[in-house]
């Protein structure tokens, strides 16, 4: 007789989404999530250093001491929310690890997690994971994606522990208001809810502000912020992260990243404090193309007749495709088929995305060129 799976394994589904990663060389690929830069210098310099100088060993399980002080400050200068270095800061694994931490300190068995989505795909399985039970709720175009709060209120039950959303967001481009996230502070401290806010394209803002979800009057005291270096310093390979919040609440987080990861990567943490340090410029940089790239899709795409919000973060747009008459997952087989352009089906990231699809700009400003002229085709031959 096998073995058999635990409800963990058994309650989450592989990633709707790797299927499109890995595609032909003929391929025009606007289905990854990662920049298409190199790691800044300084951080490579940093890290290589590190290598070299024999730093391979544990660091301290909360992390470098001298990166949890740069994160502080980093945060404290953008937006005026200042954690203990000592005490309520966690350097993980990855954003991803982060989630979990947040989630698995504060869920209990059969406990419900609102989930604004479209979202980014592994926060229902984070959920799980945590023995919680995802509720989702979508944000729609028609608000620009924005989080509805009335429609999260009317979701919330005796078994709802906490809100899990990200912003900027992935998959949609969205960026929440202050208007909307003082509103979601004051439900939450209405219904006692912990708040996970998943704040990891925070730099990437093109339109409008970043509003860090802890800075919001009443929320420090119950948020976890969760943060990290892949996306806005080009270091998805690093795998490196954070989560930050009140020591109450991080004191839990802490004892179970202890046990599940003892530290992050001694050479990552050495190459994020680089990137806190020296890498702005860089940023910029990259920021500024990506917006160059965001102008020319959005333009196109209504162009085309696709109905698509303006994304005013990350490096990511969703538009609507319900004009073509075809489902997100039939457009994308297709145009992947028929025109070589592969992006995301958007049912892929939960309640709200069917009728969507994901495009990434973190690729070349010329290979969206050809992908849009390929899209044109494909519009055209329906």
């Amino acid at each position: 007789m096998p073995v058999k799976l635990s409800f963990r394994a058994e309650s989450i589904q592989p990633s709707a989404i790797r299927r499109y990663f890995d595609v032909p060389k003929d391929v025009v690929s606007l289905g990854i999530g990662e920049p298409d830069f190199s790691s800044p210098d300084c951080v490579v310099q940093a890290a290589v250093a590190g290598l070299q100088g024999s730093e391979t060993h544990y660091t301290a399980n909360l992390g470098i001491a001298g990166l949890r002080t740069a994160i502080s400050d980093h945060l404290f200068n953008l937006y005026g929310v200042r954690y203990d270095p000592d005490d309520e800061i966690i350097v993980t694994v990855g954003c991803s690890e982060a989630l979990f931490l947040a989630l698995a300190a504060t869920v209990n068995p059969g406990d419900e997690v609102i989930v604004i989505t479209p979202c980014f795909v592994s926060y229902q399985a984070a959920v799980y994971l945590a023995s919680g039970i995802p509720v989702e709720i979508p944000c729609t175009i028609e608000n620009d994606f924005d989080l509805d709060v009335a429609t999260i209120e009317a979701a919330i039950t005796p078994k709802t522990r906490a809100i899990l959303f990200g912003f900027p967001c992935n998959p949609t481009g969205a960026v929440a208001s202050r208007e909307a996230l003082t509103r979601l502070t004051q439900l939450a401290l209405k219904y006692d809810l912990a708040m996970i806010s998943d704040e990891l394209y925070d730099q990437l803002v093109f339109v409008g502000e970043h509003v860090c979800a802890p800075s919001i009057p009443g929320a420090f005291d119950r948020t976890f912020l969760v943060g990290g270096f892949s996306k806005n310093y080009a270091m998805t390979g690093f795998r490196i992260g954070y989560i930050c919040g009140p020591r109450n609440l991080l004191n839990g987080a802490y004892k179970i990243h202890q046990y599940l990861i003892m530290s992050a990567p001694t050479l990552a943490q050495l190459g994020a404090i680089a990137a806190l340090k020296d890498g702005a410029e860089d940023v910029v940089r990259m920021r500024n193309e990506y917006d160059r790239r965001r102008k020319l899709l959005y333009k196109t795409l209504n162009e085309f007749g696709l109905r698509t919000a303006e994304p005013k973060g990350a490096f990511y747009i969703f538009p609507e495709i319900r004009s073509t008459g075809l489902t997100s997952e039939a457009f994308a087989g297709r145009l992947l088929n028929e025109k070589r352009v592969a992006l995301i089906p958007g049912n892929g990231f939960g309640k709200g995305g069917e009728g969507f699809v994901r495009i990434s700009y973190a690729t070349a400003y010329e290979k969206i060129e050809i992908a849009l002229e390929r899209i044109r085709s494909f519009l055209k031959d329906l």
